[in-house]
């Protein structure tokens, strides 16, 4: 059992870190109704937000994607239609192998990155959840009303091949014309 001293730091301690947190959140709360913070698209987001925004991105996709099995992937039609749709939808924001982004995805706010290494970043299924249900506040739609499921999955297939393309072989790649997923 503690003694009367330790009870008493204990206490001075618990109502430091409670009021410094009510401190905290008010001085949140004065920043917030004030409209201090710039939340306009050109200007970036404080490292702290930033990293604090990120951070959660991460968790929820792993979160909510770890319950999806991905389907065999990699078949030349499957990736043949991914080029097409990534072609298509997903060029002019996040750029490939030889081309940048539009003038549209260099504009926005948080930058859309570029996803020649997201396959190294993500798994197949978190790409899948990602392009499926898009990301809030960041521009990324949620494609799931746009494409059926095997046009989801072939962009995911498609991604993933996007580490090993040249320019050269990107343009190839995305030169046929779009192939019709079976619906």
């Amino acid at each position: 059992m503690p003694s009367n001293r330790q009870r008493l730091i204990l206490k001075t301690a618990a109502a430091t870190l409670v009021v410094a947190g009510l401190a905290a959140a008010a001085a949140g709360a004065v920043v917030l109704r004030a409209g201090w913070y710039d939340i306009s698209a050109t200007s970036l987001h404080l490292q702290p937000v930033y990293t604090l925004l990120e951070s959660g991105m991460h968790y929820s996709v792993r979160r909510h994607a770890r319950e999806i099995a991905a389907p065999q992937l990699g078949d030349a039609r499957q990736v043949a239609l991914g080029a097409a749709l990534y072609r298509d939808n997903c060029v002019q924001c996040h750029g490939a192998p030889g081309v940048a982004q539009s003038p549209i995805g260099q504009s926005m706010q948080p930058l859309p990155g570029p996803l020649v290494d997201a396959s190294k970043r993500w798994k197949p299924q978190e790409l899948y959840w990602i392009t499926r249900h898009g990301i809030k506040m960041s521009g990324m739609p949620a494609w799931e009303f746009h494409m059926n499921e095997d046009e989801l999955w072939a962009v995911v297939a498609f991604v993933q091949t996007l580490p090993r393309l040249s320019a050269r072989g990107y343009a190839e790649a995305t030169a046929a014309p779009p192939r019709e997923a079976a619906r």
